[in-house]
């Protein structure tokens, strides 16, 4: 797992798609408003039957998360001022939730991805949108594959 951080603030979260460990991980702080979690469990291990209760939250913010199935997906990230910072490249399985700041994509591939994010979408009145980074500024990051 991979934590990426710009200004005291978790902009993203990524989860390479070859990661593993046993049991429960959670990701995210205990205050983010999407929560991510890892779970892996031996053959016959049981979860208790449940349901949720009713709890009203407020979300001030859209968080997303993106499942990479196929492809190759470079992520431009920039602080809430519009200006870029940096970019990562997603691969086939990985997962990032994108927490703060803005964010931008170029596809490198042929790409399928799945986004989760809370609702209900608002359209364009949920994102400003604003010029991407010119390529010849963009300054690839990588991070260790667990």
């Amino acid at each position: 797992m991979n934590k990426i951080e710009f200004d005291g603030k978790i902009f993203a979260i990524i989860i390479p798609g070859n990661y593993s460990k046993d049991g429960v991980e959670f990701f995210t702080p205990n205050d983010f408003s999407q929560q991510l979690a890892y779970m892996k469990h031996p053959k016959g291990k049981k979860i208790d039957a449940h349901v949720h209760n009713i709890v009203t939250r407020q979300v001030a913010y859209t968080r997303e998360v993106l499942i990479i199935r196929r492809g190759k997906l470079r992520v431009d990230f920039y602080r809430d001022d519009k200006t870029y910072i940096e970019s990562y490249i997603l691969n086939a399985g990985d997962i990032i939730l994108l927490a703060n700041g803005g964010h931008g994509f170029e596809c490198l591939d042929d790409v399928e991805m799945i986004e989760i994010k809370q609702g209900p979408y608002l359209g364009e009145n949920d994102k400003v949108r604003f010029p991407a980074v010119d390529e010849a500024q963009i300054k690839l990051k990588g991070f260790k594959n667990e």
